[in-house]
């Protein structure tokens, strides 16, 4: 299910375009028009053990589905944009080893989707795709540049630069969760790559859940501290609204980690506009402990950047939630679309 508020077929502005999210468990496909407005959306299983060349077919018959909802043709269609995890090759459209898909390795899936489709396909990271939703339509859409840190079970990103999404010589552009932000040779390891210090060890889910036990089992003070083993970033999230003040206290913390990284983002780019997208937000812009975690984060920045570029830079949470995927995904394919006119 889309959160986005759907317009009907005579509202679009035409061409449409197709955006494709996949995930581990599920893929979320929307028709947009030309101006990031959805139409129409389905989601479908990933089925991951059937492999990419079945998922595509299943994604074809999705994309007809959504076009018979809304009385329009595959003519309609200008290019469809397609989002998948790393690791890949993007200028050959290879998806390499996706650390969640065992079952896709080293397979050319753009061309088996253009080849289902019977229309060109854009290819990007799924993390890319949702930072460019983002800036498409959501959070950043005043901007020419921005970059997004989506916070899950890992650290993603997407950097955009005077409106061109940075891709990289390795198709590794953007990848945020791997910055090192604790270059000591007893750093913590990161979860997916086994890098050490990288930001992700310390600020994804998986991240935050193995910091909190550790602080946990060494005496920490919390409520949560009666089932060490079944702590998660939501229930972290859920004591400190409570009032625990260790769970408040620790969010705190990960916003400070988080705020390295950002630094040294910025201080690169230089983009004006940081957002932080992914599930994994303490409730995000509406609760209290939210809140907190943004200030942290700020906080953190300014403590170590110049005021020029503090004053001069904004950090704000996403705002496309999940949808900002598949949205991205059909962004990628719109600016490929203009730029070929």
């Amino acid at each position: 299910m889309t959160n986005q508020k759907m317009i009907q077929p005579p509202e679009a502005k035409k061409p449409m375009f197709f955006g494709i999210d996949v995930g581990g468990t599920g893929i979320k496909i929307g028709l947009t028009d030309d101006q990031g407005d959805t139409l129409d959306f389905i989601a479908i299983e990933t089925l991951e053990p059937q492999g990419p060349a079945d998922a595509m077919q299943r994604v074809n018959l999705a994309c007809v589905q959504l076009l018979d909802r809304c009385s329009l043709n595959k003519s309609d269609v200008a290019r469809a944009g397609l989002g998948t995890p790393g690791s890949q090759d993007i200028r050959k459209g290879m998806l390499l080893e996706p650390p969640n898909h065992p079952h896709w390795h080293h397979f050319p899936i753009v061309q088996c989707l253009e080849d289902a489709l019977g229309i060109p396909v854009s290819y990007a990271n799924d993390a890319n795709a949702a930072a460019f939703g983002e800036f498409w339509v959501g959070t950043g859409k005043i901007h020419d540049s921005m970059v997004l840190l989506t916070l899950g079970t890992g650290v993603g990103g997407g950097v955009i630069i005077d409106n061109q999404l940075i891709v990289g010589q390795n198709s590794f552009g953007g990848e945020c969760g791997h910055m090192i932000i604790d270059p000591s040779p007893n750093a913590r390891l990161c979860a997916w790559g086994g890098g050490r210090g990288h930001l992700e060890a310390y600020a994804s889910a998986s991240g935050v859940t193995m910091r909190a036990r550790e602080e946990l089992q060494a005496g920490a003070q919390s409520i949560l501290a009666a089932d060490i083993e079944k702590i998660t970033a939501k229930k972290i999230f859920e004591a400190s609204e409570q009032g625990d003040a260790w769970s408040l206290g620790f969010i705190e913390r990960t916003g400070q980690y988080l705020a390295i990284g950002i630094t040294s983002m910025v201080h690169m780019v230089d983009p004006g506009l940081v957002v932080l997208g992914g599930a994994m937000n303490f409730g995000g812009p509406t609760t209290k402990t939210g809140q907190r975690f943004l200030e942290a984060v700020r906080k953190g920045f300014r403590e170590r950047t110049f005021k020029n570029v503090n004053d001069g830079t904004t950090i704000e949470f996403a705002s496309l939630g999940a949808d900002a995927g598949y949205i991205g995904a059909a962004g990628i394919a719109r600016s490929d679309y203009h730029k070929s006119l």
